[in-house]
């Protein structure tokens, strides 16, 4: 397996983010729009990795291209590759090998759970821990909260 996995997002401008994912010998960085919620689609695809299904898929709306992600679970790792569309309208029901493989690594399950999963504290869900915990420790509210996610 390839060690050095990385990953980052960053919002870029109003309504783009820059997602980054690099391994020991290559990277892939797309301007991906907001028009969907694509960081939760990877929290999501990345979490289903845990369950009974060995394949994830998810896109990034790239206006008016779309990549792909397409996880695939073996074991304790995981084969992931990345396919681009040239019209994400165009290619809803296309198979992934319609698209062009524009990147590729094999890697634990683990060590892409941890790096998703730091960069991703940054963004709302921490603040709006943050936020529970304050007002839970401080308001001494009486009315019913949801469950922390931890």
């Amino acid at each position: 397996m390839t060690s050095g996995l990385q990953f980052s997002w960053e919002l870029s401008g109003s309504g783009w983010a820059t997602c980054l994912i690099q391994d020991a010998s290559s990277e892939r960085k797309n301007i991906v729009s907001y028009c969907s919620d694509a960081l939760a689609e990877l929290l999501r695809g990345v979490a289903g990795l845990y369950g009974p299904i060995p394949v994830q898929r998810f896109s990034f709306d790239l206006e008016p291209a779309e990549v792909r992600w397409v996880l695939r679970g073996r074991g304790s790792g995981v084969g992931l590759a990345i396919y681009r569309f040239p019209d994400m309208s165009a290619s809803f029901d296309a198979p992934d090998q319609e698209g062009t493989l524009v990147w590729s690594s094999t890697q634990s399950r683990g060590l892409l759970g941890h790096v998703v999963m730091e960069t991703a504290r940054s963004f709302p869900i921490a603040v709006l821990q943050d936020l529970r915990r304050l007002h839970l420790q401080q308001d001494k509210c009486e009315l019913q909260h949801g469950v922390a996610v931890s």
